[in-house]
């Protein structure tokens, strides 16, 4: 048994489901449903009897020490955060309390359940925790790309709140012996993404002849990682990785952000043309840069692969259009993600639940 949080979201759903495509082990599911949380994500496995749903936050505590001493996990899977840099901009507080605070709150019931188990169980438990390349913070054209050793340099709420998390995970590792091990991926893109990020809002903006809008000059680069791939690099971290370690988890595959959105136009071009028969790229529009925009990241995944032979199957090209394709093929998803209805699951599940 695993513990998963933040497991209605994005990547932490495309985890779960991919992990009981692969194995039988059962996992409990984690998460607080605010809005990037959608239970519908996790639709396909209503009936599935190796999976549990658990709705609540990481921060608190008597919950998830409830949970942990009902279902006794082996591991525990932090995916649980606040991840709009936009969002942080503009109220960070909520980043603050979900990824610093919860992130404490969640150590401390982890702690209390590892101290607590007998061996060889205490020996074989894990505390993985998800984060960002931009804790890092941002690199000039000409730079390296991260590696585990770069300093923190965060430079906006949200990644100042997650290199306090990273922090957090540390110094329970190295005060209290916690068996911890952390990751730092690059931009995820892919199914069940939530249509605030750049990839599925400019993919639905597209569809619905909508501007596609470009922060400033669109030179902003950034390392793209498909989301399965990164579901499998953390399988990797967490049945070989080395206690104490941290992993950079990346995709290679560096692109500006208006080469990202071109690209995608030209997928649509060709599987989903517009009625007039121009590009979709005629509706890309230059809008005014956000404060403090990190102009490029790129992560050296080297170690995972080094020494623990783990690699992206996906370059950008096959990623992409695979995104693509999902979201045309799945339009109710889309529309209860657009309308607001994908918050009306938790009360029809729990109502069935109860029946």
């Amino acid at each position: 048994m695993i513990l998963v949080t933040g497991a209605a979201g994005f990547i932490g759903s495309n985890f779960v489901l991919d992990w009981l495509v692969g194995c039988d082990e059962p996992v409990v599911s984690l998460d607080a449903l605010t809005y990037a949380g959608n239970l519908e994500n996790l639709a396909s496995l209503q009936n599935d009897p190796r999976h549990t749903f658990a709705h609540g936050s990481i921060g608190d505590y008597d919950l998830v020490s409830r949970l942990l001493a009902e279902h006794q996990p082996r591991a525990i899977l932090n995916f649980a955060a606040e991840s709009h840099v936009d969002r942080s901009i503009h109220g960070p507080g909520e980043f603050i309390q979900t990824n610093v605070v919860g992130t404490y709150q969640l150590l401390e019931a982890a702690r209390a359940y590892w101290s607590s188990l007998s061996e060889p169980a205490k020996s074989a438990f894990r505390f993985l925790h998800v984060s960002t390349d931009e804790v890092y913070g941002s690199l000039s054209p000409t730079d390296p790309p991260f590696a585990e050793t770069n300093r923190y340099e965060p430079n906006s709420p949200y990644s100042a709140s997650k290199a306090a998390s990273d922090h957090l995970v540390r110094a329970w590792h190295h005060t209290y012996g916690l068996p911890v091990l952390t990751t730092n991926c690059s931009n995820n893109y892919g199914p069940y993404h939530f249509p605030e990020k750049l990839i599925p809002l400019c993919i639905l903006n597209a569809l619905e002849g909508k501007p596609l809008p470009i922060y400033g000059d669109g030179q902003q680069v950034r390392d793209w990682l498909y989301v399965k791939d990164h579901c499998s690099a953390i399988r990797v971290v967490l049945g070989k990785g080395q206690l104490g370690e941290t992993y950079n988890v990346g995709g290679w595959n560096e692109k500006p952000n208006l080469e990202v959105v071109r690209t995608l136009c030209a997928i649509l071009d060709e599987l989903r043309p517009r009625a007039d028969g121009r590009s979709y790229a005629t509706q890309i529009t230059y809008v005014t840069d956000r404060p403090g925009h990190d102009r490029r990241y790129a992560i050296d995944a080297r170690k995972l692969e080094r020494e623990l032979g783990w690699k992206p199957a996906e370059t950008f090209e096959t990623g992409i259009r695979k995104t693509v394709q999902w979201y045309l093929d799945n339009p109710g998803w889309v529309a209860n993600v657009k309308n607001g209805s994908y918050k009306d699951w938790l009360t029809k599940q729990y109502q069935q639940s109860a029946a």
